[in-house]
């Protein structure tokens, strides 16, 4: 697909380029304000690109942390890829698509479509890998919701569409993210050679749908926020279909005070998305445990990264800590 670079917008090419915070419009004296309380938690890494250039940022940007629940995100975009040429068909149900698990599905469960699995409307709440233990605790009981018609994070609904990505592309989830997204957009890190795997297939024994965890450093996740800023252009080629990315973060369901949700991609309602700072209406962010936030402000021109290394057992940086920090990054962009 191609698109076209707009007049004046600012592009990664094989490095980001940075801009003094004053000259973009920024405090300095406010970014050491968020720097030091940064100091006094779990962050890692921040970095905050605005009109394509980085404004701020500390920490290894060229580590590669483990995104968890990013990834959600990163199949959505290829889900729209792969819609948009024909291939996945966000009708279809699981039962024209013969998609079964460990326990068994009812006909009723059969009958979620793939759309409902993208907007994590199945009602299908079967045992699913790779879940958190706050995920387990929210999941109501088996049977007791139709698809279509209740919102629940559920690890199934992601896991399964895994299953189905491949099935229907005949593509492993890493090997076509890295073709068709990390390659065109010149991601500088993410690795699935011999040597180093930067994702790979979590099976568990409770689910025949395994999970696909991804590590990706700080910097590559920030040219993956951006080219959803730039409605999935980057520079003069479409990479992710436009309307796909317009409709794939709107808040389709109330997700209460974690704001909406969308196609995968946690969305502002009225404000809420974290704890403690208001949000721009229209912004969105890919989310994982553990502190992994890519925030994407489009108001602002605007791309906020934050990654917290949970390789160190017990290491986050929860939704209150992360929206203290997020409130004082806001603070000091200056409103003049």
């Amino acid at each position: 697909m191609t698109g076209k670079a707009l007049a004046g917008e600012h592009w990664p090419v094989k490095d980001w380029e940075s801009v003094a915070p004053e000259a973009a419009g920024w405090s300095q004296e406010g970014l050491d304000r968020a720097w030091r309380y940064a100091d006094t938690i779990s962050t890692a890494t921040v970095m905050i690109v605005q009109g394509g250039r980085v404004v701020a940022s500390r920490g290894d940007l060229a580590h590669r942390y483990q995104c968890h629940s990013v990834r959600k995100s990163f199949l959505s975009a290829l889900i729209g890829i792969h819609e948009e040429d024909g291939r996945i068909d966000l009708s279809r149900t699981l039962a024209d698509l013969g998609i079964d698990d460990k326990e068994g599905l009812s006909e009723r469960e059969k009958a979620a479509t793939v759309y409902d699995l993208l907007t994590a409307r199945s009602g299908i709440f079967h045992p699913a890998g790779y879940e958190s233990p706050w995920m387990k605790s929210i999941k109501p009981q088996r049977h007791s919701q139709p698809p279509g018609a209740f919102w629940l994070y559920n690890n199934w609904d992601f896991n399964a569409l895994g299953t189905i990505f491949t099935a229907l592309t005949g593509a492993g989830i890493h090997d076509d993210f890295l073709a068709r997204i990390g390659r065109p957009l010149g991601m500088e890190d993410f690795r699935l050679d011999g040597e180093r795997r930067d994702g790979w297939l979590e099976p568990d024994d409770c689910s025949v749908h395994p999970a696909y965890p991804f590590r990706m450093s700080t910097r590559d996740l920030a040219r993956f926020g951006l080219m959803f800023l730039r409605q999935g252009r980057w520079q003069g080629e479409q990479v992710i279909p436009a309307n796909w990315v317009a409709t794939s973060v709107l808040p389709l369901s109330d997700a209460g005070p974690r704001g909406g949700y969308g196609y995968m991609w946690w969305t502002e309602r009225s404000g809420a998305g974290f704890p403690g700072v208001v949000l721009p209406a229209g912004s969105y962010s890919a989310q994982g445990v553990g502190g992994q936030n890519c925030l994407v402000i489009p108001s602002l021109d605007l791309v906020i990264v934050h990654r917290v290394n949970t390789d160190i057992k017990g290491t986050e940086v929860n939704r209150f800590v992360f929206g203290r920090l997020l409130r004082l990054i806001l603070e000091a962009r200056r409103q003049d």
